[in-house]
């Protein structure tokens, strides 16, 4: 007979004779009780506290795992009312492992390669689940080969999912995703080249995506006059492909030091709300270069993409439905003000990326070293679009409608005279005593926010920040920021400060401002002068993390590689608890 045990962590680091099955799990819940003056969106909320609550369970033997997550979103966070509102039970599924197989039914998340053809993940902060639900299989039958085959519906938030509505385990009216990939570790056939630490990996993925057909329309000449001699325009429906199929093929190289990966993605004909209900077949190639040794890093990295918006409802907006994810060539800041414009990857405009880093460590006792050693890290981001020529008809004249066309004509090497985004940037690390250590950074940023978000022009910023960390005793450490931001363009300059002191081993106690200090004068902005003030505590104890805070949020995009979404500003008391178990 099966003993089931209710592991904590420690438990769960016991051997795996010690027990039979096991029982993981997590609660994340985040709670804003706003002001009663309070506007959230397009007016004032009528409850008294919004949530975002998560619950997981896991439960794992041997041979089979199985897991379920609830959520209730009935009163949602600002920024996720339109699609995230909802609870229920959105991911169950069932896991069996046998020796060189494996086989899931129910909900999974899947990545092929770098993503550029499927990548299904969960992103809580930015309000993504474009799980899969159905069935995938993985088998390994020799070492070096892995294989996989799935297929199943993307989850689109609610619909069709909420046990307070109509329930319904599969929709007949979504799409279906069929898909397999195969990876070879060549390295582990050839002896030599483990033997001389060479890795070479090897990957083939294909996607379909089985969609049914709907009425969309566009407006093209009949060829006939009136009797007026004007031409007669009538409207036609578009003959759209019900299966759409994807291509990855790629490449990884690991030498020594070195490291290189090539990987080229095709997708067919695949006429959306994205790209117009063009007829034009998508792809992206991605090249990328890395050196690292003990003190050193670098990273160069090329990336080309031209119409890749990859959904399983070809009539939908916004973040959800994507099948694919494309990753953006900019660094991830986590800074406040260097995270204030970032970029989102242009799926349907397409771009050329270019990523470049070096990192390197001065050594103690050296000139540049001093006695504890520097550090410097340069990183430098340019993106723009590819060059396109526009259709025209016979006369010469542009075409009023592209739905159903070829919509442009493009140059694999040629690039379009906007940039999308840029930035420079250099980070100083030293430590200055053997209790304090101070980070320096500069960061030159242009951000085309007119592509990005569709209004607002080129802004051009300058960032400089300063971050101190002060070790007082073993117990008591405090940590200060201060960002300045300089613009002429947009909402103007920004100050921002931070003070945070933390009593080991349970509390962190926080304060900081965001103040716009600078506001141009121009008609293209009514911003005022703002403080987004925020006094937080945290407590920590073993697998439970309490935080209450209390302040202003500014509205604004949050970002996680290169997608985005715009979150309201609010203003209120925040209670985030996390429990792990």
């Amino acid at each position: 007979m099966a003993t089931l045990l209710l592991a904590t962590a420690p438990a769960l680091a016991q051997e795996e004779g010690d027990k039979k099955v096991s029982l993981r799990g997590s609660i994340q819940s985040d709670i804003l009780i706003p002001q009663e003056d309070q506007k959230i969106g397009t007016g004032t909320y009528e409850h008294w506290g919004l949530t975002n609550t998560y619950a997981d369970l896991m439960l794992q033997s041997k041979y089979v795992e199985a897991g379920a997550r609830v959520e209730f979103l009935e009163f949602p966070l600002p920024g996720f009312e339109n699609d995230f509102k909802g609870w229920g039970l959105p991911h169950l599924y069932v896991k069996g492992k046998y020796k060189w197989a494996e086989l899931t039914a129910g909900d999974y998340y899947e990545q092929f390669g770098s993503g550029f053809v499927l990548r299904t993940y969960e992103e809580r902060s930015l309000g993504i689940d474009n799980s899969l639900r159905g069935g995938r299989l993985v088998l390994r039958p020799y070492k070096g080969i892995t294989l996989k085959a799935l297929g199943g519906q993307q989850r689109h938030y609610w619909k069709g999912r909420e046990f307070n509505k109509d329930f319904k385990y599969f929709d007949k009216n979504r799409a279906w995703l069929y898909g397999g990939d195969l990876e070879l570790n060549v390295d582990q056939w050839v002896p030599k080249m483990d033997e001389n630490n060479t890795r070479l990996t090897l990957g083939f993925s294909a996607v379909n995506k089985y969609e049914k057909d709907e009425d969309i329309l566009t407006i093209r000449s009949t060829g006939e006059t009136n009797a007026a001699g004007e031409e007669v325009l009538g409207a036609y429906k578009l003959n759209l492909p019900k299966n759409v199929t994807a291509f990855d093929a790629r490449a990884n190289l690991q030498m020594g030091n070195y490291n290189i990966l090539a990987e080229y993605a095709w997708k067919g004909q695949d006429p959306s709300f994205d790209n117009g209900y063009i007829y034009r077949g998508g792809n992206a190639f991605l090249l990328s270069g890395s050196y690292s040794k003990r003190g050193m890093n670098v990273l160069l990295q090329a990336k080309r993409s031209e119409d890749m918006s990859f959904r399983s409802r070809r009539s939908q907006s916004g973040t959800a439905l994507f099948i694919n994810h494309l990753p953006a060539f900019s660094q991830q800041q986590t800074y406040a003000l260097a995270a204030l414009y970032p970029y989102a990857t242009q799926n349907t405009l397409g771009e050329w990326a270019f990523q470049a880093e070096l990192g390197y460590n001065f050594k103690r006792k050296t000139a540049l070293g001093g006695k504890y050693g520097t550090h410097v890290k340069l990183n430098f981001s340019h993106i723009r679009g590819i060059e396109r020529e526009a259709l025209t008809n016979p006369d010469g004249t542009a075409i009023s409608d592209l739905k159903g066309t070829e919509g442009y004509k493009t140059r694999f090497f040629q690039m379009g005279p906007e940039t999308y985004y840029q930035d420079i940037n250099v980070q100083l690390e030293k430590k200055l005593h053997k209790n304090f250590k101070l980070n320096l950074m500069y960061m030159n940023q242009r951000y085309n926010k007119s592509v990005v978000e569709g209004h607002g022009g080129l802004i051009k910023s300058h960032i400089a920040i300063a971050e101190g960390q002060w070790k007082i005793n073993k117990k008591l450490s405090l940590r200060g920021e201060a960002q300045y931001l300089h613009t002429k363009q947009d909402q103007g300059d920004w100050w921002y400060g931070l003070l945070e002191l933390s009593v080991l081993p349970n509390f962190m106690f926080t304060i900081s401002d965001m103040y716009n200090a600078k506001v141009p004068n121009t008609d293209e902005t009514a911003t005022s002068k703002q403080h987004y003030y925020m006094v937080s505590g945290c407590f920590t104890k073993g697998a439970h993390r309490l935080q209450l805070s209390y302040g202003k949020t500014r509205a604004g995009y949050n970002c996680s590689g290169g997608v985005c979404r715009y979150v309201p500003a609010s203003k209120g008391l925040q209670v985030s608890y996390n429990f792990n178990f």
